[in-house]
């Protein structure tokens, strides 16, 4: 089978090859799947770098999530050949074949093609459980959502207005003002650099916000501190900015407000219970048609390098899926 083997570490994509392989053969409890569509994540990305928390031993198969069809299950597996089946691990997903565990998988939601199926996953889960499980959306409340470009950022979007949140959406960019108010459709599109305070408590007549999804980190972090609501929540999601930032705590301490770290694949590891329940709610939602993952590209696995760069530059909007 062909896969995305990552052979060394590197910051320009040097140990990362188009490569045939042995096909994945399933171990006990495990299911070979037949990948139709993979998506491409943020932490996909610094693995090659090796940047993410999550160090995998080389060589290994980049791709957190796929979707797909079962060619080969066990009969305790609850699944049989042919079902259409979403979901992935922490490597793999970048090939013809990837041999999952039973439960690493789940079936496809009504109403959802493959690409579609391989772009729900990992951004929508870690939605879910930054804004609803960590931070108690509630509807009416107001939700100011930082790199609402990225996948984890417009599922963010899309999550709170299914909710009935007031979304705000939140760019460094202004070329993605335009296409950002019309995928994601939000209450309103702001810049989120220099000092942008004041154009929220503007838009929430001074009441400032709820909850704060930060993905970005870095001077967005810092500016967001003076745009979160007495009691509200900042919500660490990431720092695709690249600079950590820091904060002292006598600032929620005399602002009200709390700083909470979102790591969702974690809290489905400590809350398994919670994770099923999770996901069968991103599902229902999806099925019914209140959620949908924008995809603005879909290239085959042979231009891995071209969604890969693609994603270095952030140019696009939502996700990026790779078809073998």
């Amino acid at each position: 089978m062909r896969a995305l083997e990552v052979s060394a570490l590197s910051d320009d994509l040097s140990g990362v090859a188009l490569v045939e392989r042995e096909r994945s053969a399933p171990a006990a409890g495990e299911v070979l799947v037949r990948v139709r569509a993979a998506s491409l994540n943020y932490p996909d990305l610094l693995m090659t770098q090796g940047k993410y928390q999550f160090k995998p031993e080389l060589p290994f198969v980049s791709g957190l999530e796929m979707a797909g069809e079962i060619v080969k299950a066990g009969p305790d597996s609850g699944f049989a050949v042919g079902d259409r089946v979403m979901g992935g691990a922490k490597t793999g997903a970048f090939a013809d074949y990837v041999a999952l565990p039973a439960e690493a998988l789940r079936a496809v939601p009504a109403g959802l093609d493959f690409g579609q199926a391989a772009a729900m996953g990992a951004a929508y889960h870690t939605a879910y459980v930054a804004l609803v499980e960590l931070g108690g959306l509630e509807a009416g409340q107001s939700v100011l959502v930082h790199g609402a470009s990225g996948g984890v950022g417009l599922a963010a979007c899309d999550l709170a207005k299914a909710l009935g949140a007031r979304v705000i959406a939140a760019t460094h960019r202004e070329d993605k003002i335009e296409p950002l108010e019309r995928i994601a459709q939000p209450e309103t599109v702001i810049l989120n650099t220099g000092r942008f305070r004041e154009q929220v408590a503007e838009l929430t007549d001074g009441r400032l916000c709820d909850l704060v999804y930060d993905p970005v980190g870095g001077d967005v972090f810092d500016e967001s501190t003076r745009c979160v609501t007495f009691g509200g929540k900042l919500l660490v999601i990431g720092f695709v900015s690249g600079r950590i930032p820091e904060i002292a705590v006598n600032i929620p301490l005399m602002k009200g407000f709390s700083v909470v770290g979102a790591r969702a694949g974690e809290y489905a590891r400590r809350f398994p219970d919670r994770a099923e329940l999770i996901a069968a709610e991103i599902d229902r939602l999806a099925a019914a048609g209140a959620i949908t993952p924008h995809i603005d590209r879909t290239l085959p696995l042979e231009e891995w390098r071209e969604a890969f760069e693609a994603m270095q530059r952030g140019e696009f909007i939502g996700k990026v899926v790779l078809e073998p």
